[in-house]
C-alpha cells in the first residue's frame, strides 16, 4: 500500500505539530522546576523576588502557548484564517454581474 500525497501531507503536519506541542510541554516543565527553586531561594531569603521572574517567563509560555495551540498551522485560528481568504478570494475571481 502506497501512500497518498494527501496522506504524506497530513503525516508531515501532524509530525510538526506534535514537534511543536513537545516544545511547549518541555518548556512549561522547565519554566515549574525552575520558578519552584527561584520560589524557593527568594522566599529562603525573606524577600519576594522570585515573583518578577515568574510573571515574566509566565508572559512568554502563554505566548508560546498561543503559538503552539491557537495559531499554528493546523490550529483551530490558523483554518479558521485560512478558510476566511479562501472564501474572499474565490468571491473575487467570480465574475460580476450587473
Amino acid at each position: 500500500m502506497t501512500a497518498t500525497p494527501l496522506d504524506t501531507a497530513l503525516d508531515d503536519l501532524a509530525h510538526r505539530r506534535a514537534r511543536r506541542k513537545l516544545g511547549w510541554y518541555i518548556h512549561a516543565a522547565v519554566y515549574v522546576c525552575v520558578n519552584l527553586a527561584l520560589l524557593a531561594l527568594s522566599f529562603a531569603n525573606g524577600r519576594h523576588w522570585a515573583l518578577f521572574p515568574l510573571f515574566g517567563w509566565g508572559v512568554g509560555l502563554m505566548a508560546h502557548g498561543l503559538a503552539v495551540f491557537a495559531a499554528a498551522p493546523g490550529g483551530a485560528l490558523y483554518e479558521r484564517l485560512v478558510a476566511r481568504e479562501r472564501s474572499r478570494l474565490a468571491q473575487q475571481r467570480e465574475p460580476r454581474r450587473g
